[in-house]
């Protein structure tokens, strides 16, 4: 296999388990990428980044049957635009314009539209070059070329960026006709966060808390992420309690997303019983969860080194018998969600990605999972305790919105046997360890399979323990692009539950 040459080259990384990394000039860069596409690689990220000296390396991490192969490629200002991937992995596009917005980096991608800056930068800024930030923006019109569909009877329907509730902005192009959608166009990125930045003026000790607000719903997926890859730059092993408390975390943060994706899935097609038990359910768990390690939401749990907190032995078992108790009443509301006409008639058939276009777009994550990528690091890369857990895979090759929630259920019920083992099997010993700072210039890449898919940190440290660059990458960069794909041929009123049976992350797109 024409890949596995590439992985023979390279060299071991510190942090996540058969992580590897090679360096490649401008003329192999595509060929290597090509070669690792024909291997059935995935794409899990796309950054840049700049040494103290000023030079720019562009690198690209791919998952593959041998491991994880992180290619770099060195990159003079003088160069010119670097090969764009985009024609091999498609998610590769927007990656590739938001690093020419955070880094100045052009590529060769024929689309050269911003991506992060939506005006609200001054002309020529770029956030991860030396110098202050702009104390002053002045306003600028946002003139995003949006592409238009011509045709007779063709409209547009412009949703967002400012949606109801609590929801973050995304803006959402539909050109339709009649009631079926032609065509779909996000605009995402609307908050500026400024995330990767700020990881450049904190402490390596400090970063696991801006790492857990990456994207909320996932603190303990990129807490753990950049304490492995800090870990791994550092020479640390973490004590095996440690490592098994970080997996209990990690379950019962997917455990908890699951529950209130279920309810507000049921929600949207009109079963507003399913929402209500479902929401019981996800309170009952973060109460265990809170009672079990002092938060309901799990931001500051992972630390460097181990854990913030111990489990005791009551607090376990009163977590193991929470499980149980959801389990069991999860078992009886998928049955009635699966014997429900009207859940059926709404979930069957719409939104549907078929495994080869799953394949070529490079779904990943759970939403992956239900379009034939069988996929999963807990199962296929897995760091410890996953290698002694033996996770049980789940899957459909169906690919539409009652796939995406069998998949849920499954997963759920997964978790839920995952804590009863982990509570059972925990090893002891100390929960913590000392955590050195990693010296200057070195680094380490953390992944991890946070409840939606596989979730990337790249680390490198500065001087005087410092952040020099952290690059935090959320599964919803792979995933945000297919959706515009699943819509087609669906009717509007469809868009808001086929988005939520994805239920991607605005936040973990906005760096």
């Amino acid at each position: 296999m024409a890949s596995r040459r590439w992985f023979a080259q390279a060299s071991a990384l510190a942090g996540a388990p058969g992580v590897h990394g090679l360096t490649v000039t401008t003329e192999s860069w595509r060929q290597g990428v090509r070669d690792l596409a024909a291997g059935s690689a995935r794409l899990i990220s796309l950054w840049a980044e700049a040494d103290t000296a000023g030079r720019h390396v562009v690198r690209a991490a791919f998952v593959a049957e041998p491991g994880v192969l992180v290619l770099s490629l060195p990159v003079a200002s003088t160069d010119g635009p670097f090969p764009g991937i985009e024609g091999i992995f498609p998610a590769a596009s927007r990656m590739q314009r938001a690093i020419h917005d955070l880094s100045g980096l052009q590529s060769t991608d024929p689309d050269p539209r911003p991506w992060l800056s939506h005006a609200s930068w001054p002309t020529g800024f770029v956030p991860l070059a030396a110098g202050p930030p702009p104390t002053a923006v002045e306003p600028a019109a946002d003139n995003y070329a949006f592409v238009r569909v011509e045709g007779v009877g063709v409209h547009e329907v412009p949703v967002g960026p400012v949606h109801a509730g609590i929801i973050e902005p995304g803006h959402f192009r539909f050109s339709i006709v009649g009631e079926k959608v032609l065509r779909l166009e996000e605009r995402l990125g609307y908050a500026h966060k400024g995330i990767e930045r700020r990881f450049t003026e904190l402490h390596q000790m400090q970063g696991h808390r801006l790492a857990a607000r990456v994207s909320g719903d996932s603190a303990v997926a990129f807490s753990w992420a950049y304490c492995q890859a800090l870990e791994g730059a550092a020479g640390v092993r973490v004590p095996p309690r440690a490592a098994w408390l970080r997996a209990l975390a990690l379950e019962s943060e997917r455990i908890a997303n699951h529950l209130g994706d279920l309810g507000a899935l049921g929600n949207d097609a009109g079963f507003a019983f399913g929402l209500a038990q479902f929401s019981r359910l996800k309170e009952h768990w973060l109460r265990a969860i809170s009672s079990a390690f002092g938060q309901r939401y799990l931001l500051d749990f992972v630390v460097p080194g181990g854990t913030a907190a111990d489990l005791g032995a009551p607090a376990g078992a009163s977590l193991a018998d929470a499980a149980r108790v959801l389990d069991r009443e999860a078992r009886v509301l998928r049955e009635i969600f699966d014997e429900h006409a009207g859940v059926r008639d709404r979930f069957v058939d719409t939104g549907v990605v078929t495994p080869e276009l799953a394949s070529r777009l490079g779904l990943a994550g759970m939403a992956g999972r239900a379009s034939g990528q069988a996929f999963d690091l807990r199962v296929d890369q897995p760091c410890a305790p996953y290698d002694d857990l033996a996770p049980r895979k789940a899957g459909s090759n169906a690919g539409d919105v009652a796939a995406r929630v069998a998949v849920r259920f499954d997963e759920l019920f997964e978790s839920c046997r995952l804590v009863l083992a982990i509570v059972r099997r925990v090893p002891a010993g100390p929960h913590a360890c000392e955590m050195p700072e990693a010296g200057d210039g070195a680094s380490g890449i953390g992944l991890v399979e946070g409840w939606r898919g596989p979730v990337l940190v790249a680390l490198t440290a500065g001087a005087g323990g410092r952040i020099q660059r952290c690059h935090p990458h959320d599964p919803s960069w792979l995933n945000w692009p297919v959706l515009e794909h699943a819509v087609i041929g669906n009717i509007v009123p469809d868009f808001p539950l086929i988005n939520k049976s994805f239920n991607l992350s605005y936040s973990g797109h906005d760096l």
